[in-house]
């Protein structure tokens, strides 16, 4: 049998959602700096998630945007100037037209 082959830090380690105010205890090799005093009153590595069972949607059955960088804010931002420049070429359109059809009829 291989020698090294498991990983030598597999501890008990707590992983915490701050947005549900949700926590677990689960076995781990990831690697952090902060600790927690969990409910039997030990101190375990704590490892912060931004999005976990309890607070994904998924698992909720809930609609909830977490948007920290304004991705959607950026995303409505565009579509709302290319329907707006999509507009302006179709006005731009029907005045080339109407000035075609214009001097189409003054040169009759």
């Amino acid at each position: 049998m291989k020698t090294n082959l498991h990983p030598s830090d597999y501890r008990p380690v707590v992983f915490s959602d701050d947005t549900a105010n949700f926590a677990f205890l689960t076995q781990s090799t990831a690697q952090t700096n902060d600790t927690i005093v969990w409910e039997d009153g030990n101190e375990y590595p704590l490892v912060k998630l931004h999005i976990s069972s309890a607070s994904h949607p998924f698992f909720t059955g809930e609609e909830k945007i977490i948007d920290t960088e304004g991705r959607v804010d950026r995303f409505k931002n565009r579509a709302a100037a290319a329907e707006a420049r999509k507009a302006e070429l179709a006005n731009k359109a029907k005045k080339n037209a109407a000035n075609k059809a214009k001097k189409a009829s003054s040169e009759s």
